[in-house]
């Protein structure tokens, strides 16, 4: 059988990044590592991930919630490390 951790593990993306996408879509696990993994197959799905991170990270700030926007920034940071063609044409 095939579980979560697996499914985590052929993604493109650590837990920390498939947790960020959820948290942006309401998703759970199982279907934002789906997601993920689909973004990150497809022309500026990169970019879309990065662009999320960064919605979640305004969205902690704007509810006065300084120590979960600091655990995304670590993620973005580590995103950016990873996949760094993600900052570059970011979709508005």
């Amino acid at each position: 059988m095939i579980t979560l951790d697996d499914i985590e593990d052929i993604t493109d993306l650590t837990r920390a990044e498939i947790d960020a996408i959820g948290e942006h879509e309401a998703l759970p696990p199982l279907n934002a590592a789906a997601l993920a993994d689909r973004l990150m197959h497809i022309h500026h799905g990169p970019q879309k991930v990065q662009q999320m991170i960064c919605e979640d990270i305004r969205a902690a700030l704007h509810r006065d919630d300084l120590p979960h926007a600091r655990e995304l920034y670590v993620v973005l940071h580590r995103f950016l490390n990873d996949h760094p063609g993600a900052a570059e044409g970011v979709p508005r």
